[in-house]
């Protein structure tokens, strides 16, 4: 483990893995705060019972329309979420467009800051929606 693997945690990696000697596998320093920023975004609060309020909350945007009203309202979201439940992280930035690829689906693009090493870093999450509009 590097010096820096220790400033920024270590748990379980998620998806949950078993390795090949038969034991869980753990997830270290910038994987371990991407896994982290994906359960934060892909969990609903109500989730997790000791937890009652973690999570994003983003597929309340499930049947809203595709569009820039909605995508402001995801954008706060998502930058709450990660405010309160993440604090290795500063957001700089939500970028959310049309998936080009599914018109009921925005993507967002998360540009945030780690704290302990001040490097830029990017995550992308596809957000199921309504029909574009």
């Amino acid at each position: 483990m590097s010096n820096t693997d220790n400033i920024f945690g270590r748990s379980l990696s998620f998806p949950l893995q078993v390795g090949a000697d038969g034991r869980l596998v753990w997830s270290e320093g910038e994987e371990n705060i991407r896994e982290s920023i994906i359960v934060i975004l892909k969990t609903e609060p109500g989730e997790r019972i000791a937890l009652p309020n973690f999570g994003a909350g983003l597929s309340r945007f499930l049947f809203e329309p595709n569009n820039a009203a909605t995508y402001a309202q995801i954008e706060q979201a998502i930058i709450g979420a990660l405010a309160r439940w993440e604090q290795r992280i500063q957001v700089e930035s939500v970028d959310i467009v049309t998936d080009p690829a599914d018109l009921s689906a925005a993507l967002a693009t998360i540009t945030y800051r780690l704290v302990a090493t001040n490097s830029r870093e990017r995550i992308g999450v596809a957000i199921p929606l309504g029909a574009s509009q």
